[in-house]
């Protein structure tokens, strides 16, 4: 069942609209480096922020900067408070692992300086051994699966793409990026993890906690959904020309894939190649943000190179309309070993 975004004008937008959009490209700040994981920094050149938008902004406006961005980022979507707990939450639970400074608060997400960052890793890359059981113990919280069925959040994914019922996937995924460590996102757009649904869903990518454009938060490829489907065209017509048998199409980590199912890790190399020589998008999230993005945006994350020692945590989220062709081996709660 095809999903489309209702009543979305195609017209032209005035950027930065005054009370609507952030001031962050008005202002022309110089966009922090971004480190790879490749160990050099993305060309300046090749950064710029990401536009947000305020709550009051008018729904039709809203749903063309989705259309026409393939992202759409809203502050204060949900209660602050409501996050910081999840953040208190999740940093308390996987505490006794020692990944955070002594005498510091969980919801304050301080890394331990004395581990090496990058054997405590979080999902999408490879967390400690001595953190799996405990993730799987997070992601099966009441607090959790309460937060991810969030009232305001569900709301505004009705609001923004016209359904009257949504569903959400219930392997919603909770990550983790600490200083140092190599980064839990490369680069990909969501399709290729759910290729088993049409895709006709919308990401939720959830800050769990204020995250600046230093700390490892998401960066988006500028208009990228159109390159992100000739990829995957590409991608279906060497597998057809193989005869690739359907359990391993629908992998993001069959041959043709990289590391973790990602097309690269080298966000500056790609973006200049591969990716056409569009920009980076990178913003300072708050606690409270959420930015709605469509399974063919490309986007990734850079190092954490915070210097106080916070650690990124997020969440991304997936919703389908109800009665939609969804990706039923999402349909269960995460778990170490899922091979998703």
């Amino acid at each position: 069942m095809a999903v489309h975004v209702q009543s979305t004008p195609q017209v032209a937008h005035t950027p930065n609209p005054p009370g609507h959009a952030s001031s962050q490209q008005s202002e022309h700040r110089e966009a922090p480096l971004q480190r790879t994981n490749c160990g050099s920094h993305v060309d300046p050149k090749m950064v710029d922020w990401l536009n947000s938008t305020s709550k009051d902004t008018p729904l039709s406006e809203m749903r063309a900067l989705y259309a026409r961005n393939g992202y759409l980022w809203v502050k204060n979507v949900i209660p602050r408070s409501d996050v910081l707990d999840m953040r208190e939450k999740y940093f308390s639970t996987i505490a006794p692992t020692g990944l955070l400074a002594p005498g510091t608060s969980p919801c304050d997400g301080i890394f331990n300086a004395e581990l090496d960052p990058n054997l405590h890793q979080g999902l999408g890359a490879t967390p400690s051994v001595s953190a799996m059981g405990t993730l799987d113990e997070i992601h099966a919280s009441k607090e959790y699966r309460d937060f991810i069925t969030h009232p305001e959040l569900c709301h505004w994914v009705r609001q923004l793409m016209g359904w009257e019922k949504e569903v959400v996937l219930e392997r919603g995924l909770l990550r983790h990026n600490v200083p140092g460590s190599k980064c839990p996102s490369g680069i990909h757009y969501d399709q290729l993890f759910l290729r088993a649904g049409d895709p006709v869903f919308v990401t939720v990518w959830v800050p769990v906690g204020n995250c600046a454009a230093d700390c490892g938060g998401l960066m988006y490829l500028e208009k990228s959904c159109e390159l992100a489907e000739r990829i995957e065209k590409r991608f279906e017509e060497r597998q057809n020309k193989e005869g690739m048998p359907m359990e391993e199409r629908i992998s993001a980590f069959n041959h043709h894939m990289g590391e973790f199912g990602h097309l690269s890790h080298n966000t500056e190399t790609w973006a200049k190649e591969d990716g056409l020589g569009k920009r980076w998008l990178v913003a300072d999230y708050e606690a409270g943000d959420v930015v709605f993005h469509s399974p063919w945006m490309i986007h990734s994350s850079s190092r954490n190179c915070d210097d106080t020692g916070k650690i990124r945590l997020s969440s991304d989220l997936r919703f389908y309309e109800d009665g939609a062709k969804l990706d039923e081996r999402w349909t269960k709660t995460f778990y170490n070993g899922d091979r998703l």
